[in-house]
């Protein structure tokens, strides 16, 4: 395409692996800071740069200031022209709507797992368990750590103190990160640990095996409940039933 214009290949930014509404991709904000370096930008498809139409407006708008253009090779459109403009806005705003039924498509789709199951709802595996075959299994280390935590609770514990604690004991997340209130508080908070999945509003019985039970993990939420009427905090529900 280029070397039919007879234009010459500035640089080339690849951001593979990233969203095209992420307007924080790597390669993307290279290119912004590199733009002494080119006089427009080349991409196969609008979508490609893009997916929201008003991240690329936001972007056609700086371009405009910088005198810059804005080619797309196989849609045939070129910035220069008020033509090319007009028409890149409703191409633009096609792929946005394109983009958000998707994602509704793919929430519906989700959601009717959590009320119908089997298996996990594509997140990646809470501290206690690992995924076989897309289902959660048990890690023996790792579940000896929530059944701490829980434990470390019970005994009245706050959940500072439960941090620190397991900090001191060099006893990292599942991410190897160092433990905060917050993360013992999502721990414990977690239906995964009594053998429910949770997924938007919906909470199921699931089939993996449970870290506490049902009871226990009740308990946690009236003694969370009740630590956070006492600090004018949020306090959680008790969502699980045996």
């Amino acid at each position: 395409y280029c070397l039919a214009r007879g234009w010459e290949v500035a640089a080339l930014y690849v951001d593979d692996g990233h969203s095209g509404r992420n307007t924080r991709r790597p390669a993307y904000q290279r290119m912004f800071e590199e733009r002494d370096r080119w006089d427009a930008i080349l991409v196969i498809k609008m979508d490609r740069i893009h997916r929201n139409a008003r991240n690329f407006m936001e972007m056609m708008d700086q371009l405009g200031e910088w005198e810059k253009d804005f080619v797309s090779a196989t849609e045939s459109l070129d910035t220069s022209t008020a033509m090319g403009r007009f028409v890149m806005d409703i191409i633009q705003r096609i792929a946005q709507l394109e983009s958000e039924q998707i994602g509704e498509r793919v929430k519906m789709g989700m959601s009717q797992k959590a009320k119908e199951g089997p298996g996990i709802l594509g997140f990646h595996a809470p501290l206690g368990y690992d995924i076989s075959e897309g289902r959660l299994v048990r890690n023996d280390r790792e579940a000896a750590v929530v059944c701490e935590i829980f434990e470390r609770c019970a005994a009245g514990e706050t959940l500072e103190e439960i941090a620190s604690g397991l900090n001191a004991s060099g006893v990292r997340t599942k991410r190897e990160t160092a433990w905060t209130a917050f993360k013992v508080y999502r721990i414990l908070h977690n239906p995964v640990y009594a053998g429910f999945l949770r997924w938007d509003q919906f909470t199921r019985k699931a089939e993996h095996e449970p870290l506490v039970s049902v009871a226990e993990y009740n308990e946690t939420q009236e003694r969370l409940r009740s630590r956070a009427l006492n600090t004018d905090a949020q306090s959680p529900p008790v969502l699980l039933e045996a």
